[in-house]
């Protein structure tokens, strides 16, 4: 017999509550404080403020009031390729340079400086790994990911990660291959648990999601004027929640507050269109 799978979501004032049952016996639950700002996986076009060489990093204004903070080793190994393509796709404001045919530089050493590798005033793209705290402001990464519910994309590099958790030889094999023979160059891929079985055309439709949320990053960066600018927000809290628990074979989702089912609606409208 199918089981009857129904997500519930709950809104109030200081929390965001998600509840999924099956045959109405509740199988997960996940709980979030509304206050806490979400700015993880933010990204922004920005400007390096100040280089600091005896921690080996330096400041990037991304608009909190204290700045950020990014260590030469949070740079990423394809900084190179990635801070050449920048002002590739700067230098024309008509046609977007494809990422597709973008150079791919020698990794940056691991051991490397940061005053050889940026310089002050320098414009970045970078994404909010972790929340400014205190007096403290935001970490940050220039090693871009955008996860989807059953795939992690990441500009550059040319790698296909399987999940470890998927366990058949088999079925990893089925799942590198699909995702080598749809996914575009100069990007690596790391392939969820919750991809095991699923079809190609799946696969396929967020893959173009993810690529198209990557290229709609560049068109900004290529309009950009006054930084920082924020060019990619990271979904709601609400959304992000959804993402972890998502399954097109729901029966019903029960949202309880009219701008929150607009977003769900419009998120199941994005990844399980039939559905919607």
């Amino acid at each position: 017999m199918d089981v009857t799978s129904e997500l519930y979501i709950d809104v109030q004032p200081k929390k965001i509550a998600i509840a999924l049952t099956e045959d109405k016996r509740l199988a997960e639950y996940q709980e979030e404080e509304q206050s806490v700002s979400f700015s993880v996986g933010n990204v922004y076009l920005a400007k390096v403020r100040k280089l600091m060489p005896g921690l080996n990093a330096c400041f990037v204004s991304v608009g909190h009031e204290h700045d950020a903070f990014l260590h030469y080793l949070d740079l990423g190994l394809q900084f190179a390729s990635y801070a050449k393509y920048l002002k590739q796709v700067q230098s024309d404001r008509k046609n977007l340079y494809s990422f597709e045919k973008a150079t791919m530089l020698p990794d940056l050493p691991k051991d490397g400086s940061v005053q050889t590798t940026l310089q002050q005033g320098q414009e970045v793209l970078v994404q909010i790994v972790k929340e400014p705290i205190s007096t403290k402001g935001p970490r940050l990464t220039c090693d871009l990911s955008f996860p989807g519910r059953f795939l992690v994309f990441t500009p550059f590099g040319d790698k296909v990660s399987v999940s470890t958790k998927i366990k058949s030889n088999a079925e990893r094999a089925r799942l590198k291959q699909v995702i080598e023979s749809i996914k575009p160059k100069n990007c690596s891929i790391i392939v969820r648990t919750v991809a095991e079985g699923k079809r190609t055309s799946e696969l396929d439709a967020e893959m173009k999601i993810l690529v198209a949320r990557w290229e709609s990053i560049l068109q900004k960066v290529q309009q950009a004027k006054d930084l920082p600018m924020l060019v990619h927000e990271e979904t709601s809290r609400t959304v992000a929640m959804l993402r972890d628990l998502f399954n097109p074979s729901f029966e019903n989702i029960y949202v309880n507050n009219e701008d929150v089912f607009k977003e769900v609606h419009d998120y199941v409208n994005l990844i399980a269109p039939e559905r919607s």
